[in-house]
C-alpha cells in the first residue's frame, strides 16, 4: 500500500498540470472558415473619399495621398490615393507611423477586387502581409472609381504570423499571445485585462461554457466590441470560433488547427 501511495503521489503533478484542450498554437485555417457575407460599402467620388461600412463612418475625405485625420478608428490618419481608374492606395498611421498599407485594385470587368495589405504591429513586430478577393454586390455612385461600391468577401489568405494564436491555461487564468504581439492575460469569470500590443483600447473578459468552450468578450472604449465563442473537437484537433462583431454587424465562423 505505501508503494502504491508513492506511485500515484509521483503522477499527481504530471495530472495537476495537465494541458487543458485550448493549450497550444493554433493556426486559422481559412479555406475552411466562413466569413460574414455582409457587405463592405466604400466610394472614391469627385476627389473625396467615403466609407459607409467603417464605424464611424468616413465621409469626405480628401482622396490627394495626403494624410487627413480621422476619429473613432483604430488609426488617427488615412491617406487615400487614386493610382488609376481600377486601382486606390490606401494607408493608415497612428501617431504618425504606419498601421497598414492597402492596394485595392478592380478587375478590368469591375465584378472582382482585391485588397492587398502590409501590416504593421503596433508592438513593432514584423511587419505580415495579407490578401482577400471580394465579389461586388453592388455598384458605387455615378462617375466613381472602379473600385467604389460595395463588395461581398470571398476568401483571405494571410501570413502565417497573422493567422496563428497560442493558448495557455494556468489555474483559473486564459492567456492568448500571437506573433504579431498581442497578448492577454484573464481570470476566468474574473474583471477585465486590458489587450496588449494593439492600436485600440480594449480589454477582454472570458467565462467558461464547458470544458470544451469559453466565451470571449471584447469591449472597446468601455463598449462591447465583439464576442467571440470557442469550442475545442472532442479529438483535440480544432477549434472553432464564432466572432460575433458587434461594431460592424457581421459574424463570422474560423476554423483553426492544433499545431
Amino acid at each position: 500500500m505505501k508503494k502504491l501511495l508513492c506511485v500515484v503521489l509521483w503522477f499527481l503533478p504530471v495530472m495537476l498540470f495537465a494541458q487543458t484542450p485550448f493549450d497550444g498554437t493554433w493556426k486559422t485555417n481559412m479555406a475552411e472558415s466562413k466569413l460574414s457575407q455582409k457587405p463592405y460599402e466604400f466610394s472614391v467620388n469627385n476627389g473625396m473619399y467615403d466609407c459607409e461600412s467603417c464605424n464611424p463612418k468616413i465621409k469626405n475625405l480628401k482622396a490627394d495621398g495626403q494624410d487627413q485625420p480621422v476619429t473613432g478608428q483604430t488609426y488617427d490618419t488615412l491617406a487615400v490615393q487614386v493610382v488609376d481608374a481600377n486601382t486606390l492606395h490606401v494607408t493608415g498611421k497612428k501617431a504618425g507611423k504606419p498601421a497598414f498599407e492597402q492596394t485595392r485594385t478592380a478587375s478590368p470587368d469591375g465584378k472582382m477586387m482585391t485588397i492587398a495589405s502590409t501590416n504593421y504591429p503596433a508592438d513593432g513586430s514584423a511587419s505580415f502581409k495579407s490578401e482577400a478577393k471580394f465579389t461586388r454586390a453592388g455598384k458605387g455612385p455615378a462617375g466613381s472609381s472602379a473600385v467604389s461600391g460595395s463588395w461581398r468577401i470571398q476568401n483571405v489568405s494571410e501570413d502565417t504570423a497573422g493567422l496563428t494564436n497560442t493558448f495557455k491555461v494556468s489555474g483559473n487564468e486564459l492567456s492568448m499571445s500571437t506573433p504579431t504581439g498581442e497578448s492577454w492575460q484573464v481570470k476566468f469569470g474574473g474583471e477585465e485585462s486590458p489587450v496588449k500590443g494593439i492600436y485600440a483600447n480594449e480589454t477582454v473578459s472570458v467565462k467558461k461554457l464547458g470544458d470544451r468552450a469559453v466565451e470571449v468578450t471584447y469591449r472597446r472604449d468601455g463598449k462591447v466590441d465583439s464576442i467571440d465563442k470557442l469550442t475545442v473537437s472532442s479529438d483535440g484537433k480544432t477549434m472553432t470560433v464564432v466572432s460575433d462583431s458587434k461594431r460592424f454587424g457581421r459574424t463570422s465562423t474560423f476554423v483553426a488547427e492544433k499545431q
